[in-house]
């Protein structure tokens, strides 16, 4: 399976499954459905509706068909409905949340790709690239991933709670504060069930630079401590 990776501005490191290009096709074709229907539905209402302005006319059934995939992009935090339906979403590679420039230069790009060339150029591009990016994608930093469903990991699941005789190794843990923890644990989750471990590798540094420590303890286990002591100190 192809992978897209995405670094964190917490510096730690993500793999995307890419979105394949029968997941970006279908999405396609869902959208044109949809535009399809809005166009047939415009024709009755127009048509029920009589005397209508040539320039309203214009509006109704150029605008929303030329900026239909734009605006659900920027408005749908990288979907359009047939992203949606199909579990696909357009992210920036440098981990940060797509910009409205980002989307209208895929979208600028797109007409030329898909419209003007029929889907061609968009397509070999996608094929060859392997990242699930099409030149728009490659020119806004950003590409095309297939969502997967992630299941919430509880405290439970990602460390043993400490028993009350339990004493803490790093005190220096109260200088976190949640989203750290939260940080921590879905590193440990994604080491756990992909074996990936440059997230794990990155967050370490990471607390071990923000608290101060020095030790020689494996990663994970550090982490797991960490997220022991945390949890053993502020329960009390």
């Amino acid at each position: 399976m192809q992978t897209v990776t995405v670094r964190t501005t917490q510096n730690v490191v993500i793999q995307y499954p890419a979105a394949s290009l029968g997941d970006r096709i279908f999405a396609y074709l869902i959208d044109m459905a949809i535009i399809i229907a809005y166009f047939i539905l415009l024709v009755f209402a127009v048509g029920y509706s009589g005397n209508v302005s040539t320039a309203l006319l214009i509006s109704l059934f150029v605008i929303p068909g030329f900026l239909y995939h734009v605006l659900f992009e920027i408005f749908m935090d990288g979907q359009s409905p047939g992203k949606k339906q199909m579990g696909i979403k357009v992210v920036r590679l440098d981990g940060t949340p797509p910009t409205i420039g980002n989307y209208i230069i895929r979208w600028l790009l797109r007409i030329i790709e898909v419209d003007v060339m029929s889907g061609a150029i968009a397509m070999l591009t996608i094929a060859i690239n392997g990242k699930g990016q099409r030149l728009g994608d490659i020119a806004a930093g950003t590409a095309v991933v297939k969502l997967v469903k992630q299941r919430e990991v509880t405290a439970r699941e990602v460390f043993t709670l400490a028993d009350e005789t339990y004493v803490p190794v790093f005190h220096q843990v109260t200088h976190l504060k949640d989203k750290d923890i939260e940080l921590i644990q879905q590193a440990l989750e994604l080491n756990r069930t992909t074996g990936n471990d440059r997230p794990v590798m990155a967050v370490t540094e990471k607390i071990k630079s923000l608290l101060g420590i020095q030790t020689d303890m494996p990663p994970v286990k550090f982490l797991y401590t960490i997220v022991k002591d945390y949890g053993h100190i502020t329960s009390r």
